[in-house]
């Protein structure tokens, strides 16, 4: 099982968005194997992953575009 976090806004503060860390310690034991952070100015997406199928790095989240302006976590 993994877990996912995120915090959107008109623009992020970098204490909102240091905010994603705790999330992230919370999610732990629910994916152990990863974890990803990616941040906008209007958003941080952040991922915990539980690699059990794929275990490679291709499975890594949150997946960014080419050019780094769109990502998503699933």
């Amino acid at each position: 099982m993994c877990g996912i976090a995120g915090i959107v806004g008109k623009a992020l503060s970098d204490t909102n968005a240091a905010a994603i860390r705790p999330m992230l310690q919370a999610l732990a034991r629910r994916g152990p194997d990863d974890e990803g952070v990616a941040r906008w100015p209007s958003a941080v997406l952040a991922q915990r992953r539980l690699a059990v199928l794929d275990v490679s790095s291709a499975g890594h989240q949150p997946m960014l575009s080419d050019d780094g302006t769109v990502g998503l976590v699933f």
